[in-house]
């Protein structure tokens, strides 16, 4: 029976679906979980002895999955290490990246030798999207110095490795100065909404929804994911419901003489209401639901 997925074909991914980089039995498996984008890894899921065996294995996938019903991205391991400079010579040697719609560099800390990290990947493939992943407290020292490095194209949030990093709890207050900061980074540098970090709960559901509309109300706009029962709940939550789409109607009903300042349902809405209106209804039509024929 044909289901309905997100268009990821001309709309930015919501859910990103880590898969190991040394479990090629589940690469497929992923993407027929129907996420917007699978993010073959090579770091944190794969052993340090295993790492040769999965870029072997993600080569073999590679080659013989021209198509794919979602994007393709892969995180290689962190930058400036040894482990790195491998996944660069397997690149090259792979001529890859060919059919990756990006890579994921982990634990971003130094500008300079970021950007010449994106500006190498990019070398192979200008139309790569490349996020880097803010996860350390000097990564987040630099993160607007991250944002601004030419050829970036978002922001991630490694919420499990900073807690880790600065030694405090797994809790909303203890994450929200770093969460407000790479947001407001990535919107200085005129880069999309950052995507926030996993929920570990794998089979909560209540626990996933909570943390991803949290995420949404702090302006992320995509959501990390560590299997695929959480896929359906993190896209639903970074997307307009029913009730906000239909209050968006209403407000574009009683504008549509030109008047910027009106009554709707009791409140007074003016320009920047009639705006997030606007915004509302542009998100539901970007991402609206297509056929899982399409192939990105």
């Amino acid at each position: 029976m044909m289901t309905d997925r997100l268009s990821t074909t001309a709309t930015l991914p919501i859910s990103y679906l880590f898969v190991p980089g040394n479990r090629p039995e589940r690469f497929a498996k992923a993407v027929e979980a129907n996420p917007d984008a699978v993010i073959l890894d090579l770091e944190d899921a794969v052993h340090p002895n295993s790492k040769a065996a999965a870029r072997v294995a993600i080569w073999a996938w590679q080659e013989s999955t021209p198509t794919t019903l979602c994007q393709r991205y892969i995180r290689l391991n962190s930058v400036g290490s040894p482990l790195f400079h491998q996944d660069l010579a397997w690149l090259s040697d792979m001529r890859y990246p060919k059919r990756c719609a990006g890579i994921f560099l982990p634990k971003a800390e130094y500008p300079e030798t970021l950007s010449r990290a994106v500006e190498r990947l990019l070398a192979w493939n200008a139309e790569l999207q490349i996020v880097a992943i803010i996860e350390t407290a000097k990564g987040l020292q630099q993160v607007e110095a991250i944002a601004g490095i030419p050829g970036l194209a978002r922001l991630a949030f490694g919420s499990l490795d900073f807690s880790l990093d600065i030694n405090c709890s797994q809790i909303p207050e203890a994450f929200l100065f770093a969460r407000n900061r790479i947001v407001l980074a990535s919107r200085t540098a005129d880069l999309p909404a950052p995507i926030d970090g996993v929920t570990p709960a794998i089979s909560d559901m209540t626990a996933v929804e909570q943390e991803s509309h949290y995420a949404r109300s702090l302006g992320f706009g995509a959501k990390l994911c560590i299997h695929p029962s959480q896929l359906t709940t993190v896209q639903h939550a970074f997307l307009p419901d029913a009730r906000q789409l239909a209050w968006a109607d209403r407000v574009l009903t009683a504008v549509a003489g030109g008047s910027h300042a009106v009554q709707v349902d009791g409140k007074m809405v003016d320009l920047p209401l009639i705006e997030h209106a606007q915004r509302l209804r542009d998100v539901a039509s970007q991402y609206a639901l297509v056929s899982k024929t399409d192939v990105c």
